[in-house]
């Protein structure tokens, strides 16, 4: 790591008090990793795990739940440059019978967001009790997807922007049909592999998170809960990886640096929708194909994912030069507040637009 001079002082001293006011606000943990041109810093504030005074890990893992869809639609991608998906063929010709809309979703819907397809996790309870009962449980994907075929279109494919899980369900196993390989096989294969990401992994039914981390908590009950323990496979190929900030910087750079996208693929990922169709979606003023395109300060034209899971709020962004990357762990304690997102948004604009 590398920091030297007044203004990256400033700077590392600007992103901390950010982190300790993320703490303040109710997290346990905070960790950034903030690249600017060839200065590299990392700051945590909190503790990694609550009745203690261990210190945040600058190398710990974590939950980066839905920055796991760049890795999904890299994946994708990939097989587009291969001949083997066609992004405006329709679900329906790949994994007939599977969706009663599937002759009108085509898999630029499913990368993007535009599907209409129900949000399966609005079927489950609020987090909170159920989490306690279910944490352990095991969900195939096909379950998970038929609770949204079950339900009708939101709206007509094509037509509007809604964040859904569900569409990287249905993605999972069209790698899966196209591969006769697990997206969890593709996924190592093809990006973990190539670019070094050793401390990333893919934990299918696994609850526990290897090597250093802070613990995630929530309030349940009016109780603080412990959960960092958990089967991931009700997040699947929508939300599973665990990594570290250090590998997400790397899976940015390699992506942004054209190593796992040829220029016509990664084109195709970085054209945003209008912005006037994106809603509910912070930051987000557009959404290529497993990317979202991100408002800030300086109006810089700035890539990157968000995300949340029991215990654990993740962000990562770059610039498209790569002049300027910031990524970031939150270990939770309370329910995630509108005021604590004003302090990641906060937070993030310190790290890129200082």
């Amino acid at each position: 790591m590398t920091i030297d001079g007044p203004e990256a002082l400033a700077h590392k001293k600007a992103v901390q008090r950010e982190a300790d006011r993320l703490v303040e606000l109710g997290s346990a943990g905070v960790q950034f990793r903030v690249t600017r041109e060839e200065h590299t810093f990392v700051v945590t504030s909190g503790v990694a795990e609550l009745g203690t005074d261990r210190p945040v890990p600058e190398d710990g893992r974590f939950r980066i739940s839905c920055i796991t869809k760049p890795f999904v639609s890299v994946v994708v991608l990939q097989l587009v440059a291969e001949g083997r998906i066609e992004l405006d063929r329709t679900v329906e010709s790949y994994l007939p019978g599977l969706l009663p809309s599937g002759d009108r979703i085509t898999v630029r819907n499913l990368l993007q967001h535009t599907s209409g397809l129900y949000n399966y996790a609005d079927s489950f309870q609020k987090p909170g009790d159920r989490f306690l009962r279910d944490r352990y449980n095991h969900y195939e994907p096909e379950s998970l997807i038929a609770i949204a075929a079950g339900k009708p279109l939101e709206f007509e494919p094509g037509q509007e922007f809604g964040y859904c899980n569900t569409n990287y369900f249905v993605i999972g196993l069209l790698i899966g049909k196209v591969t006769g390989r697990s997206y969890r096989d593709e996924i190592r294969e093809r990006v973990l592999e190539p670019l070094g990401l050793k401390e990333t992994t893919l934990p299918g039914d696994a609850p526990e998170i290897p090597g250093p981390h802070a613990r995630g908590y929530m309030r349940i009950g009016g109780r603080t809960e412990d959960v960092t323990l958990m089967n991931p496979s009700e997040a699947g190929c929508a939300g599973e990886i665990i990594s570290t900030t250090a590998d997400l910087d790397r899976f940015l750079v390699g992506l942004f640096g054209g190593e796992l996208l040829a220029e016509p693929e990664f084109k195709e990922m970085t054209t945003p929708l209008p912005g006037e169709m994106i809603r509910d979606l912070p930051m987000g003023i557009g959404y290529g194909l497993g990317l979202m395109k991100l408002q800030n300060d300086k109006d810089l034209d700035l890539w990157g994912h968000g995300a949340g899971i029991p215990g654990y709020a993740t962000f990562a962004a770059t610039t498209p030069d790569l002049g300027i990357r910031v990524q970031l762990s939150i270990t939770l304690n309370e329910d995630f507040s509108k005021e604590a997102e004003q302090a990641v948004i906060r937070g993030v604009n310190t790290a890129v637009c200082f």
